[in-house]
């Protein structure tokens, strides 16, 4: 008996020694949380974006637990705007440095992310974009994974439908930044090597912008149809101008990217909608058991929304995450997270998807869709698909 208790004296004495010397680093680490620093724009004109985002974390949270591998979940939310790169890369530099965040994450446009792209490589975090997307993005870090899409990769199926469809002119109008030029160019190559001709590219300031001089524009060269990239959140403005203007009278067709039929807007547009064409990775109406899920569980969690294409870009920046961290058993160094991270393919809410492990961007189902009242309401419904799209690199 009295060598039982030396016995125990011997490893409690041992085990407090290994503990204050470091030598359960596991077991120390398993309590403390995992911290994600989601910035996205809560303000400004493209806060849409970032209430989607926010609100597609909390589901994803409240469906599959707080915490993974041993490792609780804090978010921490930042809000950049949504115009101003400096503020973005400063919020970056504050999470990382003074926050000791593990990940960061969300990025409504382009220049943002490319902003805080120079902060996860120094740190050595992953970055997951869920929905700025312009291709060249992942190329900015190596800790850059993108769980959203490229306009580019969106743009090149819509280019290959037009041409089937006795559509012989267009005219492109998108936003002057980066995606707008990555879908403009994409759609000239396509369009031409269908036998189509483009007569003019016409490109809108992305800040306050008016659409009625290029509208008026597209009306005197009389084209087909234009196509139209503009970002979340501006498709309403698109809509009611070329309404107006009475483009669709004088049978200009309008055919678009799905930012401008936006899935959260689509109520708001309302009948201006309907026979417009676009091509996306996602739509509320997608008719998968999946989706049905994700619409009604997101619908009841935040009543008047409507889930959109960057609430599953971030849905599934979350499932990405969980998934990495459940390889690693709770270790979040960034080099082994992303390692995690490359090749990874599941199910999702949109279709199937996958990471390619080269590029760490997002290979998808790209569809075909036509607006249409449905259901009291206005609905992109898919009747066209393309399997596997990868961004074509432009």
């Amino acid at each position: 008996m009295p060598g039982t208790m030396n016995q125990q004296r011997r490893q409690l004495v041992l085990g407090a020694a290994a503990l204050s010397a470091g030598v359960l680093p596991a077991v120390a680490r398993a309590a403390e949380p995992l911290k994600v620093g989601l910035i996205v724009p809560m303000s400004g004109p493209f806060a849409s974006t970032g209430r989607q985002i926010e609100a597609a974390v909390k589901l994803f949270i409240q469906q599959n637990g707080a915490s993974v591998a041993g490792r609780p979940v804090e978010i921490l939310l930042k809000d950049d705007g949504g115009v101003a790169p400096d503020v973005t890369k400063r919020l970056a530099l504050e999470l990382v440095a003074r926050d000791k965040v593990q990940v960061l994450a969300g990025f409504g446009l382009t220049p943002l992310a490319f902003a805080a792209a120079p902060v996860a490589t120094q740190a050595k975090v992953p970055m997951i974009v869920m929905a700025a997307a312009t291709s060249s993005i992942p190329q900015r870090s190596p800790y850059i994974v993108r769980t959203g899409f490229t306009l580019a990769q969106v743009t090149a199926p819509l280019a290959q439908w037009a041409g089937k469809s006795k559509i012989k002119s267009v005219v492109t109008l998108v936003s002057d930044y980066g995606p707008g030029l990555d879908a403009e160019k994409v759609f000239v190559k396509g369009f031409a090597e269908g036998g189509g001709k483009v007569v003019d590219t016409l490109r809108a300031p992305l800040r306050n912008p008016d659409y009625a001089p290029f509208l008026a524009r597209v009306r005197d060269l009389k084209p087909d149809a234009l196509f139209v990239f503009v970002p979340s959140g501006e498709g309403a403005a698109v809509l009611k101008q070329f309404t107006e203007r009475g483009l669709a009278a004088a049978g200009v067709r309008l055919i678009c990217t799905g930012d401008v039929l936006d899935d959260d807007l689509m109520a708001s547009i309302g009948p201006a909608s309907v026979g417009v064409v676009s091509s996306h990775h996602y739509s509320a109406a997608h008719a998968s058991a999946e989706n049905k899920a994700y619409v009604e569980a997101f619908s009841k969690a935040n009543p008047g929304m409507r889930p959109n294409f960057h609430s599953v870009g971030a849905y599934d920046g979350m499932h990405l995450l969980y998934h990495a961290l459940k390889q690693t058993n709770g270790d979040s160094n960034g080099d082994k997270l992303l390692a995690a991270m490359k090749g990874v393919a599941w199910t999702s809410v949109r279709g199937p998807v996958s990471i390619d492990a080269a590029t760490r961007d997002i290979v998808q189902t790209v569809y075909i869709r036509k607006a249409e009242a449905s259901a009291g309401s206005y609905y992109n419904i898919e009747f066209d698909q393309v399997d596997k799209v990868r961004d074509p690199g432009v």
